[in-house]
């Protein structure tokens, strides 16, 4: 079965607040997403004291066919979200410390990112428009697919003894008992 894929232009915003420790200039988060946006290169947009607002650049939102159970899971959650991944820019021309990586609609996909613990992952509400193009390609292309329990062997393990030392020693004592101190061992 071939892979369906569809695609949309996403401008993702990033608010840049100065930091609450000292260890921290500035905080940076992803706040909004812009579907449809055209190309942008960190373009500041708005400024409210030291609050900066940047169109940081425009990404490419994928969807695919064989994806769309990590779609249903963002849909179905309290409020639908996209995962945008930023990585740290090291680069000599670099701008500002983050560059978008990653924009994904799967959950499974976020989660990943999430728990590696590289880069900054954020969870950004879905505006409208995106729940509807991702809700319309998951009603498109979404195929359920149906639980099979595994089924257990009638094989008996209860009665094999493994696991108690190697077979090839002789033991004439409980296996799990506590040892016993050493003759001179003060305790």
């Amino acid at each position: 079965m071939a892979v369906i894929r569809d695609t949309i232009p996403v401008g993702i915003i990033v608010r840049r607040t100065p930091g609450v420790t000292r260890w921290a200039a500035w905080s940076w988060r992803v706040s909004a997403l812009l579907p449809g946006a055209g190309p942008a290169d960190w373009r500041e947009l708005r400024r409210e004291g030291d609050a900066v607002e940047f169109h940081a650049a425009t990404m490419t939102l994928e969807l695919f066919s064989s994806d769309t159970q990590g779609y249903v899971v963002s849909l179905a959650s309290k409020t639908p979200c996209l995962y945008v991944v930023l990585s740290e820019d090291d680069s000599a021309d670099a701008k500002l410390p983050w560059k978008p990586e990653l924009l994904t609609a799967s959950a499974f996909e976020g989660q990943g990112y999430a728990e590696s613990g590289e880069g900054l992952v954020e969870r950004v509400p879905m505006p409208l428009p995106l729940i509807s193009f991702v809700r319309d390609f998951v009603q498109a292309h979404h195929v359920e697919e149906e639980f099979a329990k595994r089924k257990r062997d009638r094989k008996r393990v209860d009665l094999v003894e493994d696991g108690k030392g190697d077979a090839r020693i002789r033991q004439l004592s409980d296996v799990y008992r506590a040892p016993r101190p050493i003759r001179g061992d003060v305790h």
